[in-house]
């Protein structure tokens, strides 16, 4: 009989888009198409808001489309604790998740999140199914930081290291020993994983640093589909690369607004040198994303008002598809990362580089681990509009840097390599389960502190 793996995500990019719901959904279906594992996903929505909403009676779920094996998992974002990341509807787990791993019973749960569900959920799945496989993908650092998981200080600094006194600062209202205790139940219930993925080198070394043993936490790039760019237009000569392309959610974190400042410092530049007689290259910035309704006011208020700015440099086109990708890479040059904090893998990253787009990004984290700056992009200070702005000149004003850049991009990392090399690592979990005494099964080694010596 061929065996299950479940993955269990925080939404579904049918509702949510999002770089680790759609590497999850592509993931999924993958898996499935390889045929060697029955795959089953499930992603946790709000609670059912549409009159055709068809969730079974007495669950939480809801089938996603046509498609079997992809279900809603619906839950109220009311009764979530987000200090502790649990549901104050205990019920969740008790009853609708545990009764859907009862009826499934699958071999492997794969948690590419936990957000929105709580850690709770992974003590469950050991609870419900002893001797499943449970796989945990880290896509940020929610469990070490209470701040969004971006590891980013409310000083608006990135932070190297969480500890209950480093916290704490961040936090005033919250005391030490309360984020002490946060940390031990979160460590707690990821005791029970018994395989970490980390998709950068950066952040598996931030989790090292936080506790689990270097053994428990594999480095796996994401995989993804075949990208097949578009033909290039037909260009007029040495015309400049000056088209610039933003992709990803409208977020503080991801540094939106620190684009749009550079591009005002570059056309003030222009304004400046118009009256010496001296003409630059004019870049224009085309804003692909979403989810800008779901920030905060102040957020909203300030990319409004820098939006107001742009001076008709800047186009903001909105959400976008996967299938229009592959023409919105074409009709742009350059791919512009500027997040401010660490990142992991961004997906744009890939995008772009699997559709011969050199990449300006911020120099550190993930971003700065997976564009080589020089090679196949460039680097810029993170958070400094100045250095961006001095970045894109440089980008778009010397002659054969973006064929040089474009040409030392590798290939991403294919999606069918990916599911192998998942495969492997279920294959190796459950063999080792098979040959391992039930009160020795091995388990993640997560370390803890002294609050007093933090």
């Amino acid at each position: 009989m061929k065996k299950k793996v479940l993955y269990v995500l925080h939404n579904h990019p049918a509702v949510m888009p999002g770089g680790a719901e759609t590497y999850a959904l592509e993931l999924y279906r993958a898996m499935r198409d390889a045929g060697r594992y029955e795959a089953i996903l499930l992603a946790r929505t709000g609670p059912p808001v549409s009159r055709g909403a068809r969730v079974h009676e007495g669950t939480l779920l809801e089938p996603v489309g046509e498609d079997p094996g992809q279900y809603f998992f619906h839950t109220d974002i009311e009764e979530y604790d987000w200090f502790l990341s649990t549901s104050g509807n205990k019920a969740v787990y008790t009853r609708f998740f545990r009764d859907f791993l009862r009826a499934y019973r699958p071999d492997i749960v794969h948690f590419q999140h936990t957000l929105f569900l709580g850690y709770d959920i992974l003590r469950e799945t050991r609870r419900t199914l002893p001797e499943a496989a449970i796989v945990y993908t880290l896509h940020e650092y929610l469990p070490i930081c209470h701040n969004n998981g971006q590891m980013f200080r409310t000083t608006l600094e990135p932070c190297s290291g969480a500890s209950p006194r480093r916290c704490h600062e961040c936090f005033p209202d919250i005391s030490p020993q309360q984020f002490f205790l946060r940390e031990r139940f979160i460590k707690s219930h990821l005791s029970v994983v018994d395989k970490f993925i980390a998709p950068s080198h950066f952040l598996r070394e931030r989790y090292i640093e936080w506790g689990i043993a270097p053994e428990q936490i594999d480095f796996e790039e994401n995989g993804r589909p075949a990208m097949i760019p578009l033909p290039e237009p037909k260009r007029r000569g040495a015309t400049p690369r000056t088209r610039i392309g933003y992709f990803g959610q409208f977020t503080a974190f991801k540094g939106a607004d620190v684009l749009l400042r550079a591009m005002s410092i570059l056309a003030e530049r222009r304004r400046d040198l118009k009256d010496q007689s001296v003409a630059l290259p004019r870049p224009s910035l085309r804003l692909h994303g979403a989810n800008i309704e779901h920030q905060p006011t102040e957020f909203r208020d300030l990319f409004d008002s820098l939006m107001a700015k742009a001076d008709g440099d800047v186009i903001l086109f909105g959400r976008y598809r996967p299938p229009e990708l592959p023409a919105l890479m074409r009709d742009i040059d350059w791919v512009v990362v500027p997040s401010i904090w660490w990142e992991n893998s961004p997906l744009v990253i890939q995008e772009a580089l699997g559709h011969g787009r050199p990449i300006i990004c911020s120099d550190i984290g993930g971003m700065a681990e997976k564009v080589r700056d020089g090679v196949d992009g460039l680097h810029f200070r993170a958070g400094d509009a100045t250095s961006l702005a001095d970045t894109i000149a440089r980008a778009i004003e010397t002659p054969g840097l973006w064929e040089q850049l474009r040409s030392g991009a590798t290939p991403v990392h294919p999606l069918d390599q990916h599911v192998a090399s998942l495969t492997s690592i279920y294959d190796r979990i459950l063999a080792t389960k098979r040959r391992t005494p039930k009160r020795a099964s091995a388990r993640v080694v997560v370390g803890t502190r002294d609050a007093r010596a933090h």
